[in-house]
């Protein structure tokens, strides 16, 4: 096998934002990088930790956001820095920025894709399905993933599409990217990346729909507000079933209790962000009045997560990096979690860097309570030698 020099990741949890961002630089600085993508928390002073990796990082393409927390080489942790950089030499990667997600247009929006793509194609005229890839970050508070997801994936076709919503430490005041040395709200980033390299893409939960049924009869889909189910507040209905008090209502609640609607077969889980004074319930994705939504159950996250890795390596083999997106409340849940420590532990066998969210999205839908990632396996000699 080839020396793995290729992919360089690491993490800083210094508080000082130039000491962070030069430890960063330290350890994943190469010849000729490809791309550079970090993610931080929002705690740093961020228009100082922009300068300092605008300037340890001249001349290459680097991407980012804030977080809900961070996980890296050195573990999950909060206030902290990572990433990993990409040789030239093994990817070809074409990016784009844009901006305004509050007067986002389809139509526009899978021109903005369609643009990148053509010029991944340009770059690499056989890249396809097979050796090729996209990465989505975006602003967690836009309330835009849903077209903005269905947009660029409608644009790149079979192309698989993973990505995060940026967050800010369940505060839910701003949430921000990084493009070209600054952050930025109401922004959102795709990264298209082909290389010789395997991968696989992937998404796992661990919860299922039970018989319970919930139904939304009043919703406002554009700001995510569920303000009635079954017919009575939502908060109220949504606690009833529980045999609770609405006032116990809180975000270790919802990670522990989302719901769940079945798309084609397929179970999505819709988590809530946070019980309103009005009675109603804001959700991380849009729900729509009329939707038949169940109560989620939870099984075992540790296997779950384990029997996801073990898939993965016997596909691809040992991870060199796996780019992780990892739901908020799937961290809350894990936080109160006598497996705590195993899930960080395999977490770190499978060099998972990456970030908490305010959601995920996986090819053309945005999704709550997953951890969706993509993860990169060894090139080695046989591999070119195909």
């Amino acid at each position: 096998m080839e020396q793995q020099n290729y992919i360089r990741k690491a993490q800083s949890h210094a508080t000082d934002p130039h000491e962070a961002a030069q430890e960063f630089h330290a350890l994943v600085a190469q010849p000729d990088m490809a791309l550079v993508i970090f993610y931080c928390s929002n705690q740093y002073d961020l228009d100082a930790l922009a300068d300092t990796m605008q300037r340890l990082f001249a001349g290459v393409q680097v991407v980012g956001c804030t977080t809900a927390g961070e996980i890296g080489p050195a573990g999950c942790l909060e206030h902290s820095l990572t990433g990993a950089s990409f040789a030239a030499s093994h990817f070809s990667v074409t990016c784009g920025h844009l901006e305004h997600l509050q007067q986002f247009n389809a139509d526009k929006g899978e021109a903005f894709a369609h643009a990148l793509l053509h010029k991944l194609h340009a770059q690499v005229p056989h890249s396809d399905t097979n050796n090729s890839f996209a990465l989505l970050l975006i602003d967690g508070l836009s309330m835009r993933e849903e077209p903005v997801t269905r947009a660029f994936q409608r644009a790149l076709g079979k192309l698989p599409l993973i990505g995060g919503s940026a967050g800010d430490d369940l505060a839910f005041v701003e949430t921000q990217v990084y493009w070209q040395g600054q952050f930025c709200s109401d922004s959102a980033i795709l990264v298209l990346l082909s290389t010789p390299v395997p991968f696989r893409i992937f998404k796992t939960q661990h919860f299922v729909a039970t018989d319970e049924r919930l139904v939304v009869t009043e919703a406002d889909a554009a700001s995510r507000v569920v303000r009635e189910i079954n017919g009575l507040p939502a908060s109220q209905e949504y606690a009833r079933v529980f045999g609770i008090d609405t006032c116990a209502l809180d975000p270790m609640r919802f990670a522990a209790w989302p719901v769940v609607l079945t798309i084609g077969g397929t179970p999505y889980v819709r988590s809530i962000q946070k019980a309103n004074p009005d009675g109603s319930l804001t959700f991380f994705c849009a729900i729509e009045d009329g939707l038949v939504l169940r109560l989620g159950k939870g099984v075992d996250l540790l296997q779950n997560l384990e029997l996801t890795f073990a898939r993965i390596r016997a596909e691809i083999g040992p991870p060199l990096l796996t780019l992780g997106y990892d739901c908020i409340l799937r961290k809350l849940e894990i936080s109160e979690s006598p497996d705590r420590q195993r899930i960080g532990e395999v977490l770190m066998q499978n060099n998972t860097v990456g970030f908490n969210t305010y959601g995920e999205q996986f090819r053309g839908v945005h999704v709550n309570q997953t951890l969706v990632g993509v993860a990169i396996g060894a090139h080695t000699l046989e591999t070119n030698d195909a």
